[in-house]
This record gives C-alpha cells, structure tokens and sequence, in this order.
C-alpha cells in the first residue's frame, strides 16, 4: 500500500535543543504523515575507523529533525507519534570515549568502529548481530527554558528507548502552542542501558503518522508498543529514575483499578517491569511497562495543572 505523505522534513533542518525559541519552518495536521530524514547521532563525522575523535566537532552530535510544527496542538494536550516506518542507511557507526559511558573511570583508547548492515544482519567485527532499528531523541519544546538534544526531560528528548520502534506510538505532553516536535538519533540497533555511550549511530528516515488528544497529557512521555504501555522516566541518577518511574505507575494503577496506595504500591510489585533505558546520558532513563491489562490510556493521563 502507497502512504501519502504530507510532509518531509529534510535531514539539514536540525536543531541540537529542545526550545520555543526555535522557529519552524514546517507545519503537519493531526491525521497527517509525516517523513523525518535523520542524520546519525555523531553528524556523519566519522568517515572511517580512522578518524581521530578528538577532531569531532561535538557542538554537531545528537542533531534532531525539525522543529515541526503541529497545527491544533495546545498546552495541555496529549501529542501521539505512531512509529509506522524506520528506514536505515547500510552504515552503521560505533564509538568508545574515554571518561565516558558506565564504564568511565576506566583507562582506554578512544575508537570508532564502523559496520555494514547486509543481509538483514549489522556486521560488528565479524560478529553478527541482529538490527533493530529504533528512535533515540523524541520530543517537544519545554514548558520553558532549553534542553540540549543529548538528554531527557518532561518534555522527552534523548530518551534511548528500545521499544521506540516501528509499530509502537509515543505519546508526549505538549507544553508550547504547536508542540514543536523533532526526531533524530536513529539506532541499527541498541541494547538497554546503551552501556558504552553509543549504540548503532546510523542515518535513515522515519515516517510517522500524528494525531492529538485535547485537554489532557501524560506526566511522562508514555510509550504503548505490543500489551503494554510504558512510562518514561528520568533522573540525575537510576536510583532517582527508578523512584519516579514506580512512583507513576503505582498512580496510573491507583487511577485505573481505583485500589488504595498501599494496593497498588503492592500490585505494581507483582505486574509493572522496571527497564534500564540508557544509563549514560546526562539524566539516566527507567521506564515503567504496565501491562494493558490492569491500565487504559486514559487514566495515564492527566488534566494539566
């Protein structure tokens, strides 16, 4: 079946924070569909394993599409980004940078490796892996002030979530009139945790289709892929997004089964799967997956304050 597409975002039109200041060129509908061209996360800096990281412009990582503007969209609504394609380039890039990742008080050489993606398969030192392309940086302008496109927030952002994915929506809450939403960061594919600092950095495109829920918005960035949906949270550390995260979900379950705190807080023990997103980014990430079953969408969202 033929997608129409409504608008196409080229992949020279990036942004590196999350802002209202930013001016958008490019405006969408809800029920349009839209194409984000991304490059990859290290600005297509890295020609070869040769290339030395030290002379990586790091002003240039972690470029985001947009901003897009998204005609309807107020404060207070809820803005839904179905995930229906991901399409990558056959090169991919990796790199290890001293002092940083979960290992970074370890001593070793920086080093970049690049690997072929054929055959369905990533090629990393003649170890085959299998792809699994997802979506980094997703996210909105903040209520106020800028966030860097290298880490998370209320807003979304650098999230590294896994299961962004094809088949999976992403709902953000909407803090400026329009939204302003950018995607970048694509991945061949990532583990959870992301644990070195970089994943499968490659350049490609999304496509993806928009719609809005007025009125209402969830306190995180939600992510519903397969049964269940999933909070998004943040913090300066895990045990800080590990907090928030349950701190959430025990709400949503209060709201949804009507059950006490001291229920819910023991349900979420038995049902809701606490998963590291990336543990190396400025704000760590935790995601909360509760099950469909004991939530609807509804009651993960909120009326804005």
């Amino acid at each position: 079946m033929v997608v129409s597409v409504s608008v196409r975002l080229p992949r020279d039109y990036v942004v590196y924070s999350f802002s209202s200041r930013h001016v958008p060129k490019f405006r969408a509908y809800p029920g349009d569909v839209v194409v984000f061209e991304t490059v990859d996360a290290l600005g297509g800096q890295v020609v070869d394993e040769s290339t030395p990281l030290e002379t990586i412009d790091w002003s240039r990582v972690n470029p985001a599409t947009g901003p897009l503007y998204v005609e309807g969209a107020k404060p207070g609504d809820t803005l839904i980004v179905e995930v229906e394609s991901i399409r990558i380039a056959d090169r991919a890039v990796i790199v290890a940078v001293p002092g940083s990742g979960a290992l970074h008080d370890r001593k070793f050489n920086a080093a970049a490796r690049v690997m072929e993606i054929r055959g369905g398969k990533i090629l990393f030192r003649g170890i085959e892996v299998e792809p699994r392309p997802m979506i980094g940086v997703i996210g909105v302008a903040p209520e106020e002030g800028e966030y860097p496109t290298s880490t998370s927030g209320y807003h979304g952002g650098n999230m590294d979530v896994a299961l962004i994915t094809q088949g999976s929506r992403v709902y953000l809450p909407v803090f400026v009139e329009g939204a302003l939403l950018a995607i970048g960061d694509l991945h061949a594919v990532q583990a959870d945790g992301e644990l070195c600092v970089a994943a499968a950095e490659v350049s490609g495109e999304v496509t993806v289709k928009l719609s809005l829920i007025k009125g209402k918005r969830p306190r995180y960035p939600v992510v519903e892929y397969g049964d269940r949906y999933s909070v998004i949270a943040f913090g300066k550390d895990l045990g800080e997004a590990v907090y928030r995260a349950s701190e959430e979900a025990v709400a949503v379950l209060m709201r949804s089964l009507g059950l006490s705190f001291e229920d819910a807080y023991m349900l979420a023990s038995l049902v809701v799967d606490l998963r590291i997103n990336q543990v190396v980014d400025p704000m760590k990430g935790v995601r909360a997956e509760i099950p469909k079953r004991y939530a609807k969408l509804e009651h993960l969202l909120v009326p804005a304050p």
